[in-house]
């Protein structure tokens, strides 16, 4: 089967809620994987064994799904026959963990579960509508946001002691601005390092899906 009709059945039995879907290609010659990592290159595949591994994401963009479909096309142009497996499917989150909790009241709520020697975390803040997200950029520019694709909202660093990141206090005045206005969101945690020495950095550096962060 061409890499464009087992793409396409496994998009239709994807839920429908979901964000993105992790997929691994093997190709019936081992000696071919070379050519197909080349014509992946956009969606930025990794090589595990004899086998590639990447990401479609529903958002679109150079891993959206309509850009898979193009790059699959060009394999089966080249007469690369490849088997692709679906893995692990992300859903997207609800914006708001609960029915009238603010963000500054979420941020609150999350720093209570840290250990107490928590030093560096990576967060992610999520914005209920892409027609709210640049005044909550604006509202939020304390915390250096970096705009994450295919997510409405971006991601931020927050620092307890030192380093690169802004401060929780500071954070928490960012997200009481935007409960003034209204703005919906839902703040969560991603990576979280306690206890870190910072000699001639400022601070710690976070490699997710191929970024640095």
């Amino acid at each position: 089967m061409k890499l464009v009709d087992q793409w396409a059945t496994i998009e239709t039995n994807l839920p429908r809620e979901w964000e993105d879907v992790r997929l691994t290609l093997t190709t019936e010659q081992p000696n071919e994987l070379a050519r197909a990592a080349l014509v992946l290159g956009p969606m930025n595949p990794g090589r595990v064994g004899d086998a590639l591994v990447f990401h479609v994401r529903r958002a679109g963009g150079a891993a959206g799904p309509e850009a898979a479909r193009r790059l699959f096309s060009r394999i089966d142009a080249d007469r690369v026959w490849c088997l692709l497996t679906p893995g692990e499917t992300n859903l997207v989150a609800p914006v708001a963990s609960d029915v009238g909790q603010g963000v500054a009241e979420q941020w609150d709520a999350l720093l209570a579960t840290l250990p107490r020697d928590w030093s560096d975390l990576l967060c992610e803040l999520r914005i209920e509508s892409s027609e709210l997200l640049p005044v909550a950029s604006l509202r939020c520019a304390p915390l250096n946001p970096t705009r994450e694709p295919g997510v409405v909202g971006f991601v931020f660093r927050c620092a307890r002691v030192a380093g690169y990141g802004v401060s929780p206090a500071m954070a928490r005045r960012c997200f009481e601005h935007l409960d003034d206005d209204g703005i919906g969101g839902a703040v969560r945690l991603r990576r979280l390092l306690s206890e870190t020495g910072h000699v001639a950095t400022q601070g710690p550096v976070w490699v997710v899906d191929g970024r640095n962060l």
